[in-house]
């Protein structure tokens, strides 16, 4: 899979998200490798790639073992989790 494939993915699969909630984006292991069957070196250009997108795009991004607070919560993004990114509020 080259980049232009997998920014098609990211196009596709980040529209749906934002529906569901445009403050709070998450992707999973069973998500990326295997619902979507991408290989380690494809998911890692993935999350470099929507990690970029999404940063531009004024969230955090956050990594599997990283710490954050949400809504008020401690929140450690979890083992079966490989990015979360979250919508920086205006203040």
């Amino acid at each position: 899979m080259d980049d232009k494939d997998i920014i098609k993915l990211i196009e596709n699969t980040l529209k749906i998200k934002m529906k569901i909630n445009p403050n709070y984006i998450r992707y999973t292991y069973y998500e990326l490798r295997v619902k979507y069957n991408l290989s380690e070196e494809n998911t890692d250009r993935f999350l470099i790639l929507i990690r970029t997108k999404l940063e531009n795009q004024g969230y955090s991004v956050f990594f599997t073992g990283a710490k954050f607070e949400y809504n008020n919560a401690k929140i450690t993004v979890q083992d079966n989790e490989l990015m979360i990114a979250i919508k920086e509020m205006e203040k």
